[in-house]
């Protein structure tokens, strides 16, 4: 995973799905969508909040669209906040391909860490 990209209240990872990603039915694990769907939602939070604040994840959901694959090519996740309170924040994220195409969606809550 890379960082692409961070904006105040927006963070865009990008990765290269690869065979060693895959499960044993020959796809790339949840795992590597999640994963990224959770980082990209958590940074954007983190890039909201101020020095010495912390957070930390309470729940993140996520709907798988369509499998990724060594084919797939390189996907980005662009994760952004929804809302931001003093002890809770939301956020949602995509997980698309170059073209756009939607692999993976989802949210995440945060607990604010003052």
């Amino acid at each position: 995973m890379t960082i692409a990209s961070v904006d105040e209240g927006r963070v865009v990872f990008t990765a290269d799905p690869s065979e060693f990603h895959y499960n044993p039915i020959g796809i790339v694990h949840a795992g590597l969508a999640m994963t990224l769907i959770d980082s990209a939602i958590g940074c954007a939070v983190h890039s909201m909040l101020p020095a010495g604040v912390g957070y930390t994840s309470l729940e993140t959901k996520v709907n798988f669209v369509r499998p990724l694959t060594s084919k797939t090519g390189t996907v980005s996740c662009q994760g952004s906040v929804v809302h931001l309170g003093r002890r809770v924040a939301t956020g949602e994220a995509r997980i698309v391909d170059s073209e756009g195409k939607l692999y993976a969606h989802g949210t995440s809550t945060c607990l604010i860490l003052r």
